[in-house]
């Protein structure tokens, strides 16, 4: 069991530096709209993870599958806590593995408050990363209803920062 959950964290620090890949230079200005419209934003910044590995499922047959508990802090425009989950799997072919996390966020997303929900899903072929962080539909609370979007994670020199690319309803 010790083993299944060594490749579950080895995967997983994997599957992080690989979403590391392809720099994000752009940087965005929120479009001007009306009051009641949606608009297209941006927010960056670091944030440190912490992850629990938790007991394995040894009724998995033939993959190696792992859980996870995920304690992570944001800080820039997005000014966070989140609490979530991580599943994982491991193959037999080196670098071929797969992930899924529900992580749910609470702070303030360029000053303003509320809750949110990002679902992960992260797979490496053979070494090569693909990996989707949305915001669940309708997952938005308080001054963060409405929102939607999608985040990049980024790792270079040990740190990880975001990139996140959202849309949000103007209050009126």
């Amino acid at each position: 069991m010790k083993n299944r959950v060594r490749v579950g964290v080895g995967f997983v620090v994997g599957v992080y530096l690989f979403a590391g890949f392809g720099a994000y230079a752009q940087t965005h200005a929120p479009v001007t709209s009306e009051k009641g419209a949606v608009r297209k934003m941006h927010a960056s910044g670091p944030f440190e993870v912490k992850l629990e590995p938790q007991a394995a499922d040894d009724k998995a047959g033939g993959a190696s599958l792992g859980r996870m508990l995920i304690d992570k802090q944001f800080h820039g425009e997005l000014e966070a806590v989140s609490k979530g989950q991580m599943l994982t799997a491991g193959t037999g072919v080196a670098g071929s593995a797969g992930y899924v996390a529900i992580e749910l966020v609470n702070g303030t997303l360029n000053g303003r408050r509320g809750t949110f929900v990002l679902q992960h899903s992260g797979t490496l072929t053979r070494g090569a990363p693909q990996l989707s962080v949305t915001v669940v539909p309708d997952s938005g609370t308080d001054q963060l209803v409405g929102l939607a979007g999608q985040m990049t994670i980024k790792i270079a020199d040990g740190k990880h920062s975001y990139d996140f690319e959202y849309t949000l309803t103007e209050t009126p």
